[in-house]
């Protein structure tokens, strides 16, 4: 009888806690593509977007590796914050450097669209709050952004579209940069895979830097998510070659 028992109690408790729904947080990755999700992480979740960043063949460099770091805190329901930074940068032009990157600290805020939306409106500003002084990938690195962005889903795509403003410096003389990007993705087998084009005006070089960018992102778990990809500039100014690849992970605890 008391064996009975044991295996009931214990078929109990295993049907129950299969029954139970798993609360993880879902994970919201920026990366890989230029463009950013209008879409924010859950409320008060840190998530991190970690990567590692090769390129070829720019205008301001022969080779350029550097490692990426993006840590975003969602505040409230419409509200963001996030710092960017590249940990490490190493370049080869005229001479060879390796340094700290730059840093980026920045706000986002949901102006139209809501959790359960299938289309959202946001508006986000980014300010350089370091700066290395190592040669940059073909569209700069700016002093300060605005951006508004728009993500929606249809037809079983999702798309991110964003349209930037973007301040330049170069010495002394600052000039204003105008870009916008469009990113489509599409699950596939588990994966989920983004085409891209974006294009940014060279305000320095009277000329514009236009990319098309493919990439893979497959979900290890609701908040751990790896991705890579490659990017190929379209015009002469643009950077021929760029590889990536890296993660997003949310941290599962809440902070508050």
């Amino acid at each position: 009888m008391w064996r009975e028992l044991v295996l009931l109690t214990l078929g109990v408790c295993g049907v129950a806690a299969a029954q139970q729904p798993d609360i993880t947080p879902e994970a919201n990755p920026g990366r890989p593509t230029v463009s950013t999700p209008a879409t924010l992480t859950p409320v008060g979740y840190l998530q991190f977007e970690t990567g590692a960043f090769g390129a070829i063949n720019s205008p301001g460099f022969s080779s350029r590796i550097n490692g990426t770091e993006v840590v975003k805190l969602t505040v409230q329901s419409r509200l963001q914050l996030l710092l960017e930074s590249e940990p490490i940068v190493h370049t080869r032009s005229e001479i060879e450097q390796t340094k700290f990157g730059d840093a980026v600290i920045g706000v986002q805020a949901v102006l139209v669209g809501a959790k359960e939306s299938r289309a959202t409106l946001s508006l986000s500003f980014l300010h350089k709050i370091r700066e290395a002084g190592v040669p940059e990938v073909d569209f700069g690195a700016p002093r300060n952004s605005a951006l508004i962005l728009f993500s929606s889903d249809a037809l079983g795509f999702h798309f991110d579209a964003n349209g930037l403003v973007n301040e330049l410096q170069e010495g002394s003389i600052g000039k204003t940069q105008t870009g916008q990007t469009l990113s489509v993705s599409h699950p596939l087998r588990g994966l989920t895979v983004s085409g891209e084009v974006w294009h940014f005006t060279q305000p320095f070089l009277n000329a514009h830097a236009v990319g098309n960018l493919w990439a893979m992102a497959y979900p290890v778990r609701k908040n751990f998510v790896v991705d890579g990809g490659f990017n190929h500039g379209l015009t002469s100014t643009s950077t021929h070659w760029e590889i990536f690849a890296g993660f997003t992970y949310l941290l599962p605890h809440k902070l508050w």
